[in-house]
């Protein structure tokens, strides 16, 4: 077993090297969200910080810019923002996860007492269907890993005959290691509950919370912790329409297994957010990094981008620090601090009031970071028009619609791949409105109404372009501060 794991990563890896330098070429490779060195990637997997450094792992298919059998790629950050790239960690090489259309599937890593271990999706298809098992793998020095000669360590024995059973998320309270897997009954999404003393025999506890109609047909990647004195459950849900990641925020009853929920929220209002996972960090921090990009199924879907003809695909959105709003019982996420240490040439933009239109010039064109505060008590104009990215050929539009409370994002003019427009609703409970802007060679992702509300989009500009134009609509915006910073890594 072991040698031929070896060998199928090494194949795997020696790919990847041969085609890797040809694809740094790529015109549209990101500044400062992680991608992979080469070829296709998917979810965040594995995310965690063992011994002072953070691992991300993720869902990895070496041999093609599209989805196929399911590695895991594998890199190491100091500050979540600059990554190492590491050997590939699991490769498909069992007859429980050896498949084309299957492989190893998303999972989650922890730190069993020095030993790196992760827990993943065996998936494999037969006459019958789809077959996903739960499996371990080790490693006693963060890189290379050994699958478990015992896997598959979880059969889906309590689903009733469903085959969609993977995606796990493995925790410890108390003595006991508890693991979160995302299921599907009569087609509404559901998220079971197992416990385990050693991490390979497991005991199914309940059916932790599931959907009744109103929360999708299937959860992929759920996520459960806990922030404050309320626990979390985290997940993508199939089938909710606009709805790709949500929260449910509640409580836990560790005797029932049963977990309720009061209160609900989208991770990300964006078209590009998927399959988020998050950790925990030395500092006690709540962070979550999710896939910034869609699913053929998702309704607004047309295109991957023209990346793929440059033999990858695939990025993660900027980690975000998680943390519970008191007054609406919603979550926040924050960009994490350390991305302010690779903010470059601060531009202070003397603009403290706006009537009609406004061009700026940004010298370092499409990675930048841009950050502004508007006095909402002064300000009368109804709305803020962002054009974002504009040349010849496009432009994306970001309205920050003041009357009606509402983030609206439009791409349907900015390149030749994407459509759609994205919307939000915002509280405004203050008298000020911060508004974070993070623009990269092929995404935006805006963070405001204090931090409640995140939005990431994928954007693929045929021109680059160094100019911003701000337009104020029926009135006069108020600014108490305007910054922009060129972001490089």
């Amino acid at each position: 077993m072991a040698n031929n794991h070896k060998e199928k990563l090494e194949q795997a890896q020696k790919y990847v090297d041969s085609i890797k330098n040809q694809v740094a070429l790529s015109k549209y490779r990101q500044g400062y969200h992680f991608m992979a060195p080469a070829s296709w990637i998917n979810d965040p997997n594995g995310f965690i910080q063992y011994k002072g450094k953070y691992h991300l792992f993720y869902q990895y298919n070496p041999y093609d810019s599209k989805w196929g059998s399911m590695h895991w790629g594998h890199a190491e950050s100091e500050d979540l923002i600059k990554w190492n790239h590491l050997p590939i960690a699991l490769a498909p090489s069992e007859f429980y996860d050896d498949d084309k259309d299957g492989g190893c599937f998303s999972g989650s890593a922890v730190d069993d007492n020095g030993v790196l271990t992760l827990m993943y999706t065996g998936t494999t298809t037969s006459e019958e269907g789809t077959v996903q098992v739960q499996c371990i793998a080790t490693s006693d020095d963060g890189v290379n890993f050994e699958k478990f000669e015992g896997n598959p360590v979880i059969l889906p024995n309590f689903i009733e005959g469903n085959r969609d059973f993977r995606d796990p998320k493995v925790w410890k309270e108390g003595d006991l290691w508890y693991v979160v897997i995302g299921t599907t009954k009569n087609n509404e999404g559901r998220a079971l509950l197992y416990s385990s003393c050693d991490l390979r025999q497991w005991n199914f506890v309940s059916v932790l919370a599931e959907s009744h109609g109103e929360l999708g047909s299937m959860w992929e990647c759920p996520d459960f912790f806990k922030i404050g004195d309320k626990h979390v459950l985290m997940l993508s849900p199939m089938e909710l329409g606009s709805t790709i990641t949500m929260y449910l925020v509640g409580d836990m009853d560790y005797s029932t297994g049963k977990f309720t929920w009061t209160e609900k929220g989208k991770v990300d209002f964006g078209f590009d957010f998927y399959a988020p996972q998050s950790l925990v960090d030395d500092k006690g921090r709540r962070i979550v990094v999710g896939w910034a990009n869609s699913w053929p199924w998702m309704e607004w879907f047309t295109d991957f981008g023209p990346n793929m003809e440059d033999k990858w695909n695939g990025s993660m959105s900027l980690p975000r620090e998680v943390k519970l709003d008191e007054r609406t019982g919603k979550l926040k996420f924050i960009p994490v601090e350390e991305i302010r240490n690779y903010r470059k040439e601060e531009n202070k933009v003397q603009l403290n009031t706006l009537n009609g239109s406004k061009d700026i010039i940004i010298n370092n064109k499409d990675r930048y970071e841009m950050l502004f505060n508007i006095d909402l008590k002064a300000t009368t104009a109804k709305e803020l028009i962002i054009k974002l990215r504009e040349n010849k050929k496009g432009v994306a539009i970001l309205r920050l619609d003041i009357k009606n409370k509402k983030l609206i994002f439009d791409r349907n003019n900015c390149d030749g791949y994407n459509k759609g427009i994205k919307s939000c609703d915002l509280d405004l409970f203050e008298d000020t409105l911060s508004v974070n802007i993070f623009s990269d060679n092929i995404s935006i992702e805006v963070f405001t109404d204090d931090n409640k509300v995140a939005m990431s989009n994928n954007i693929y500009p045929l021109e680059c372009s160094n100019k911003v134009n701000l337009e104020a609509v029926d009135g006069e915006i108020v600014f108490n501060s305007f910054y922009i910073w060129r972001i490089e890594v």
